[in-house]
């Protein structure tokens, strides 16, 4: 089926005619009125004699103008004029006083309590249905902005729904944490906006090998989300051709040559990958223009993971390389996070350092997430706001 261009947004707005009240104690001005404006096929005129009912008149013909007469037995003109601005249906409405005197101090008044326009009756024909399209014109106007505003305002919640479904959706896919066995998993993900770029994930390939990732796609909210989704799918499926998943750079090579950037709304990613084998503790890695993964191992021993590689989707021909580290016996953690974690401006200093965060981490304990919840919290004190500029995300991995 093909796609259905929407209607802009002008020809969904109501058609809104020009409509007349007259309020009135004396029939020979109505009958003057009306004879003035039957020639104007565009014009409806309504009239109403008694100033008791007038309001009630007002809200069931809706005027997108009221003429008004000063001298009305029981209601005094300028009183009307105060109901009318009152009334929170009727306030917008312009309104032209009539009078038989023109007399400034009652002009000014008139104008004080909300009337548009004054003028002493009866005016000229033309004068009259001039004044009465150049209200209308305006009060139109206002109605339909009103109207597109609403339009919008609808729209906007209904996006705000859908943004809300697709961030718990994009959610439901990371990982449960994992929390026994040789290999054991914590993380926490903020997004900045939303709808984020970034994704993460783990699984065993095999008995023997754990896999482990985290891509960051360039900008924010639904296309990057869309991008996100789709490579962590072909991830988590293995859904590469000629791809073993156990070679790190082979992974990030098929990633590229199926996630070109022209192909995707010019969008691309980094992404740190690795593959741990729990029987040698070997851990093959490789980056593609993504930050280093920190390991801790040993006795306060730190590195960081990075291999030279560009980032996924900038270049069709771009080749890959692995790196690979030995983790010695005993307890073992890996950090694997987006630039968000650190690159956060400081209000009165410099941005904050891969090597602060890697000094951050260092004196935390094996298991659990307290590192990850209070890095966050120290983040957004020294922002000086609840939310950070980039998405955070932060992936723990502890090894025995």
């Amino acid at each position: 089926m093909p796609l259905q261009e929407k209607a802009p947004l002008s020809a969904t707005l109501t058609e809104h005619g020009i409509t007349v009240l007259l309020v009135d104690d004396q029939a020979i001005v109505a009958a003057a009125v009306k004879r003035m404006l039957e020639t104007e096929t565009d014009i409806t005129f309504h009239y109403c004699q008694d100033p008791n009912q007038a309001l009630p008149k007002a809200l069931e013909v809706s005027p997108t103008v009221i003429l008004q007469d000063l001298v009305m037995p029981e209601i005094d003109g300028l009183t009307l004029v105060k109901f009318f601005r009152a009334h929170p249906r009727l306030k917008d409405i312009p309104l032209i006083v009539l009078s038989t005197r023109e007399e400034a101090a009652t002009k000014a008044e008139a104008f004080s309590l909300g009337a548009n326009d004054y003028l002493v009756k009866l005016p000229d024909r033309i004068e009259l249905i001039a004044r009465i399209r150049y209200h209308s014109s305006g009060y139109i106007n206002l109605l339909q902005r009103n109207e597109a505003y609403e339009a919008l305002l609808k729209s906007q919640q209904a996006l705000a729904l859908d943004l809300a479904l697709a961030a718990d959706y994009v959610i439901s896919l990371l990982p449960r944490p994992v929390t026994a066995g040789p290999v054991r998993t914590r993380w926490r993900y903020f997004p900045s906006t939303q709808l984020g770029g970034d994704g993460f994930g783990y699984h065993w390939i095999d008995p023997d090998h754990f896999a482990m990732y985290l891509l960051d796609v360039c900008g924010h909210g639904v296309g990057a989300a869309l991008l996100s989704v789709s490579a962590l799918n072909v991830l988590r499926a293995q859904n590469l051709p000629n791809t073993d998943f156990h070679v790190p750079d082979r992974v990030l090579a098929s990633l590229n040559d199926t996630f070109q950037m022209q192909d995707h709304n010019d969008l691309y990613f980094t992404i740190w990958y690795g593959v741990y084998n729990r029987v040698t503790r070997e851990l093959r890695y490789a980056s593609g223009g993504h930050p280093p993964a920190l390991l801790y191992a040993g006795a306060g021993e730190k590195n960081q993971l990075i291999t030279p590689n560009f980032f996924i989707g900038g270049m069709s021909d771009s080749t890959y390389e692995s790196g690979a580290v030995s983790l010695p016996a005993g307890p073992a953690r890996l950090y694997i996070f987006s630039d968000g974690a650190y690159e956060v401006d400081r209000p009165d200093g410099p941005m904050w350092t891969l090597e602060e965060l890697q000094a951050y981490l260092l004196p935390f304990p094996l298991d659990g997430a307290e590192e990850i919840d209070a890095l966050y919290r120290f983040l957004q004190g020294m922002r000086g706001q609840a939310t950070l500029e980039d998405d955070f995300s932060l992936l723990k991995v502890s090894f025995d």
